[in-house]
């Protein structure tokens, strides 16, 4: 999963090419991003007033909740993007999720329209978060039943990234468990991972999520499959308590859970290359060392050779 940005580029910069055309164009375009996500943007000359664009994610749980509908509720945010320029067209396109149909004419001109079609971009990010916020107001803190609510939740929105939530007392535990491909990226993460937890304990960040890390399993975990408990990176925890829900907050925490492989995986890249870098740039001052070293030696056996000739 690697989202970090909320707009799609590649639907908002068809949409503004549609929008901005002088005349109508044809435009039936089908693509996918980050491997889970799907879109298809269909324009037609013989239509030119509506823009079709249908979506759709692999989108997996397990346990007590079914996100694979799209709530009322979510329906109502993506309209209201722009009121008269946004359609659900029911039902959608076959083999999608959703489909919307855009009214072109009722998109406002100047900075407004870039702002409403950047928003559309956003449609899966909408629609993501939405599932993951419903999730988590229904796993109820005050409820501390062992009921079915307390079993986990697998919830995958890329195929080889899923990731865990489940209820505990006054509290909901997110669980991602963390693999990499090279072992140099593996010895990076097990050691910013340790770090992460350690920074986290201290107490100015006591009102942020606990953070926690364990080369095996949660025992909540026991029973699920075994490829996403098969890591070489451990399983990262992080505690959500309903402060962490509250009001805006709720978007805050939603997004960032969405985004903790990417941004993970970002700053492993990241740090692998710095520390590439260094190690050139370490190189490259040893082996000036060495030739200047031998360039000295060299002068001072030519100096001795000189010095006996005399």
């Amino acid at each position: 999963m690697a989202y970090l940005e909320r707009a799609s580029p590649t639907l908002k910069e068809t949409l503004l090419k549609i929008y901005r055309a002088e005349k109508p164009i044809e435009v039936d375009q089908h693509f996918h991003e980050f491997g889970s996500i799907e879109y298809h943007i269909k324009y037609s000359v013989s239509d030119p007033n509506i823009v079709h664009v249908s979506t759709s994610t692999l989108l997996e749980t397990q346990g007590a909740v079914t996100l694979k509908e799209i709530s009322s509720h979510t329906y109502e945010v993506i309209k209201n993007i722009g009121v008269g320029v946004i359609d659900i067209v029911d039902p959608p396109r076959l083999g999608f999720q959703l489909t919307l149909g855009l009214n072109l004419d009722n998109i406002p001109r100047g900075k407004e329209a870039i702002k409403i079609i950047t928003r559309i971009s956003e449609l899966q990010a909408i629609i993501l978060s939405s599932q993951l916020k419903e999730m988590l107001r229904s796993l109820n803190f005050q409820d501390d039943s062992r009921s079915i609510n307390n079993m986990p939740i697998r919830i995958v929105y890329h195929p080889s990234e899923p990731f865990y939530v489940f209820k505990q007392p006054e509290k909901i535990t997110a669980v991602f468990p963390m693999n990499f491909k090279d072992n140099s990226d593996v010895v990076i993460a097990t050691s910013f991972f340790q770090e992460l937890v350690e920074v986290g304990s201290q107490k100015d960040m006591g009102k942020a999520p606990q953070c926690s890390w364990s080369p095996i399993p949660p025992l909540q975990l026991r029973g699920e499959p075994v490829q996403d408990l098969t890591t070489n990176s451990g399983f990262v925890s992080f505690d959500i308590t309903s402060r962490h829900i509250e009001g805006k907050r709720l978007d805050k925490t939603v997004w960032n859970l969405l985004n903790f492989y990417a941004c993970a995986k970002y700053h492993i890249k990241c740090s692998r290359g710095y520390i590439q870098r260094r190690m050139r740039k370490r190189m490259e001052t040893l082996v000036k060392l060495l030739n200047n070293t031998s360039l000295e030696e060299e002068a001072a056996q030519n100096g001795i050779l000189f010095f006996c000739y005399l």
